[in-house]
């Protein structure tokens, strides 16, 4: 029975942010996720599911292109906050731990300034396919992680990941590169 209400309630979240402008292509898994304004920025696949507690904030003005996109099949763990004013692009079939932190910005130094005058300074932000983020893993702005790479609970990552890696630490190192699986060698 809690499965079915908690169904009736994602499909509820999906016709509400597609009607204030999210772009679904397809249906979402959504639980109780926080969306505070700029709907129209976001682009979220289908097969895609945003546990408890997830924030997709878009910050600045709109542009002609999704501000946070989100591919097919990828999942999105509670309290995770996704932060962008230029581009974040998640791709597909990516695990995001618990408690992470993405983000495509983040305000100058200027010493004659106070913090929250500062400029915003952004770079884009991207997620190859299979990704998988570790719980409390943050990812700052201008970083590349590349397909199937594999980033360790509590990493910050602040220069590009190369495909397949295995990256951990504050900041993130790459320690060692997934081995790919063996080919059977079959006799008939």
């Amino acid at each position: 029975m809690q499965r079915a209400i908690a169904g009736i309630k994602s499909r509820w979240r999906n016709f509400y942010y597609r009607r204030l402008g999210v772009k679904l292509t397809g249906y979402v898994w959504m639980r109780e996720i926080e969306i505070p304004r700029n709907y129209g920025d976001i682009e979220l696949e289908g097969g895609c599911s945003l546990d408890r507690g997830v924030v997709l904030l878009c910050s600045g003005e709109p542009l002609p292109h999704p501000k946070i996109r989100i591919g097919a099949s990828t999942y999105i763990n509670r309290h995770t906050f996704i932060d962008a004013s230029l581009s974040i692009a998640i791709g597909r079939e990516c695990a995001i731990g618990p408690g992470c932190y993405i983000t495509d910005h983040d305000h100058g130094l200027d010493s004659d300034l106070p913090p929250l005058t500062q400029p915003l300074i952004s770079q884009p932000t991207q997620m190859g396919d299979r990704v998988w983020l570790g719980a409390n893993v943050t990812v700052l702005k201008g970083v590349t992680i590349g397909q199937g790479a594999v980033i360790g609970a509590g990493s910050v990552v602040t220069k590009n990941i190369p495909e397949g890696a295995i990256a951990v630490g504050v900041p993130a190192r790459v320690i060692r590169y997934k081995q790919p699986l063996p080919v059977p060698n079959l006799v008939y």
